[in-house]
């Protein structure tokens, strides 16, 4: 029988603790053992530890599900500089498991979730139902199945018990701050931060289910952009159901050719960076699992879980700092900053120190030429600005990111990883020239955006308790 998710603090605290309390003595016994060894056997037994130490994180990531398992999923779309890099490749298919295949929940204990929501049984709901999952979310796993319709669906169910595993999660990772800190020096208290203010929202699959058919009504008819519909009417707390998307998957994308990896890591920049300049929102969860290439040729986008709106002022005020870099205006950029409250120690900060920080998260699609976008690129940026082992813009570091700004970064980021993993290539300025500068696209697909968008006015937006239909501007 599989193992349940383990809920209670103490329980998932213990797991934290326990990876804490070997690493420390694996350390230590590495350093004792170190003693009259040769520089090449004290490096080969460093990265040893270091390799057994970051893998047993993995693993209890893994296991532990919800908020852990969300920093494992980070993790694994960016290629973090965590091991050596011989021994990369081994690592990140440990990562893989996080986000494509996480440990089973058995069928009875899931088909026991869908049956107490919907308080009727499986086949009275269903016609079919496979029971082996297709796909494994954060929080729980996805099924196809067939209504009595003739529809086929896709359902995403939670695990029994997820939503006190999440707030057990919430506090634990306050209290185990520093051991995560000590193997991912990467998870700064503002990443945790954003996470908490954010993963609770994950356990409404019913709003979520709203969320996702607006998001498929905005988007419907689009040229190479599809959003699955879900029934809301067929949803729940606890189960989403949504259209069936036939299609392959982020590792098969990863093996098609040069061109036609560049066509998807144009569109995958256009959908999670590019809607939060026009439409003033975007999804929060960009990574592999919640991309994929249909059978007629449009990228397919599932998971709206951590979705948000920005006020449009504060959007305008991230494309105005971004023209400011873009054009090496650092005493502008550094006036917008502490203006907005983003510098609030403005002796500790200086222009070229502000900009450079910048340049260093954004340049890729900050200067005019055609970049091929690597996962040492991405991860390079990634550390260089959030990691504090880097000692590059220290004042910077220091600052506190609003909470909005932290989300939307967060998202290019990792938007960024993943056309690292793409390893594609594009003038990805100009692309983005097109919202900082309401300027004409210049790419075939931004010909075919800007026509769709000219040709589907605004949807009256319908009376929503959640929040309003987005409206394209």
């Amino acid at each position: 029988m599989a193992k349940q998710v383990p809920t209670s603090r103490l329980a998932r605290g213990t797991k934290l603790g326990a990876v804490a309390a070997s690493s420390v003595l694996r350390s230590q016994r590495t350093r004792l053992s170190m003693r009259g060894r040769s520089d090449a056997v004290r490096a080969k037994m460093a990265e040893e530890s270091m390799i057994r130490t970051t893998e047993q994180v993995v693993m209890v990531l893994g296991t532990m599900k919800g908020v852990a398992m969300k920093l494992g999923q980070m993790m694994s779309v960016l290629d973090l500089d965590l091991v050596p890099e011989a021994h990369r490749e081994r690592f990140q298919k440990r990562l893989a498991v996080l986000r494509d295949s996480a440990p089973n929940v058995s069928f009875e204990g899931m088909k026991q979730v869908i049956e107490e929501d919907f308080g009727r049984t499986l086949d009275e709901v269903f016609s079919e139902f496979n029971p082996e999952a297709v796909a494994a979310a954060s929080i729980g796993q996805v099924y196809r199945a067939r209504l009595h319709d003739g529809r086929e669906v896709a359902v995403k169910v939670q695990y029994p018990g997820i939503d006190a595993a999440v707030r057990a999660d919430l506090k634990n990772l306050n209290m185990f701050r520093k051991v995560l800190q000590s193997a991912l020096p990467w998870v700064t208290p503002a990443v945790l931060d954003e996470l908490r203010l954010n993963m609770e929202g994950e356990l409404d699959y019913e709003a979520e289910a709203s969320t996702q058919l607006e998001i498929a009504e905005l988007y419907a008819g689009h040229p190479f952009i599809v959003v699955p519909r879900s029934m809301p009417e067929l949803s729940s707390t606890r189960v989403l159901v949504s259209e069936y998307l036939p299609g392959r998957g982020f590792e098969e994308i990863r093996q098609l050719p040069d061109a036609e990896r560049d066509r998807i890591g144009e569109i995958i920049y256009r959908f999670y960076v590019g809607s939060l300049f026009t439409f003033n929102e975007f999804c929060g969860d960009p990574h592999p699992g919640n991309v994929m290439l249909a059978d007629d040729g449009r990228v397919g986008f599932l998971d709206f879980g951590l979705f948000n709106r920005m006020d449009p002022d504060y959007v305008k005020f991230e494309a105005i700092c971004l023209r400011a870099a873009a054009e090496d205006r650092a005493e502008d950029l550094q006036q917008l900053m502490i203006q907005r409250g983003v510098i609030d120690s403005p002796e500790e900060v200086g222009p070229e120190e502000c900009l450079e920080y910048v340049l260093a998260a954004s340049e890729w699609c900050l200067v005019d030429e055609e970049i091929t976008i690597t996962p040492d690129l991405a991860s390079g940026a990634f550390l260089l600005a959030v990691d504090p082992r880097a000692s590059e813009f220290a004042g910077m570091k220091q600052q506190n990111l609003p909470p909005e700004h932290l989300f939307s970064r967060r998202a290019d980021f990792l938007t960024f990883g993943m056309l690292g993993q793409l390893d594609c290539t594009a003038n990805w300025h100009r692309v983005a020239r097109e919202w900082l500068y309401d300027e004409p696209a210049v790419t075939e697909l931004g010909k075919a955006h800007a026509q769709w968008l000219a040709e589907h006015p605004p949807v009256t937006p319908k009376k929503k308790t959640r929040a309003k239909r987005p409206r394209r501007s």
